[in-house]
């Protein structure tokens, strides 16, 4: 092996790409700060911003986006995901290790989709101080806690150094639908997205190709439709003519399409599918089938 090819193979190994996901926003200091102190640790880690734009304190959102996320970085990676209502309290400062990853943040349930798909993962309390700044500030510990101790990783630090592993991380409601009695399945929406999609938390083990090929219906505030498309637009690519006669009728009519995080999402074509359910998050969600 040559040694340039073992240096990058060490490189990507120590994991100094480092991921940042908060509600921080763009017009304060704060997410600035973080990259600051990343920085001035081990300038050759490489910082990519998944968003800073989650709604101010919701741990849900901010769960879904990094479990949306994760599987699309290299083994080594680090992510930082700080989305803290309880930020100065007693709540824990915690680093996860799963799918050959590290996740740094709170223990608020920001990791719990993340932990339902890695089950094997392990999990400790950040309580070495040694990696922490000096002054830990009681508002702000994604700079004083969470960044420096992404940055020590990223130099190869073995996760237990920071503390003990527990096994009791606050999680949020599981994932899982449930099958009920009659044999249908109760999902929930988990998100909307920006374009008004109602993301589901039925994935393609739940439902079927051939629970769809036997009529499966989808019940969502009293409204029923069992239409499933491969794409968003698959109507749309009949023909100028058929598009135009149709053009009423799609304004709102609701599908489900299987969306890119593989969750089954409520979409009606260049509108917004919550607006016209009047969905929110946590809405209940029937699937109801014939096989």
């Amino acid at each position: 092996m040559s040694k340039s090819l073992s240096s990058k193979r060490r490189s990507r190994s120590s994991g100094q790409l480092i991921t940042l996901l908060t509600d921080f926003g763009t017009s304060d200091y704060f997410a600035g700060a973080m990259k600051g102190v990343i920085l001035a640790i081990n300038p050759a880690a490489q910082l990519v911003d998944i968003t800073h734009d989650i709604p101010a304190q919701d741990i849900q959102c901010a769960a879904f986006n990094l479990l949306a996320i994760y599987g699309s970085f290299p083994a080594g990676s680090i992510n930082v995901a700080v989305v803290d209502p309880g930020v100065g309290s007693m709540r824990r400062p915690i680093l996860v290790c799963a799918r050959e990853q590290f996740f740094v943040g709170p223990d608020n349930g920001i990791f719990s989709y993340v932990l339902d798909r890695e089950p094997d993962a392990r999990i400790f309390e950040l309580k070495n101080k040694k990696y922490f700044r000096r002054q830990v500030s009681n508002t702000f510990h994604g700079r004083d806690i969470f960044a420096p101790v992404a940055a020590a990783l990223s130099k190869g630090t073995p996760p237990s150094k920071f503390g003990a592993a527990i096994t009791d991380p606050v999680r949020l409601a599981s994932l899982n639908p449930l099958k009920l009695k009659n044999g249908d399945w109760e999902g929930r929406v988990i998100h909307i997205d920006h374009f008004g999609n109602c993301i589901t938390s039925f994935t393609q083990s739940d439902i079927t190709q051939r629970m769809i090929d036997g009529g499966a219906v989808l019940r969502i505030n009293g409204r029923e439709f069992r239409e499933f498309r491969q794409f968003y637009a698959e109507d749309g690519q009949t023909g100028l003519r058929s598009q135009m006669s149709n053009f009423k009728a799609q304004r709102s009519k609701l599908f489900a399409v299987w969306g890119s995080a593989g969750f089954l999402e409520i979409a009606a074509r260049n509108q917004s599918a919550a607006k016209l359910l009047k969905a929110k998050r946590d809405d209940r969600i029937i699937c109801r089938t014939g096989v």
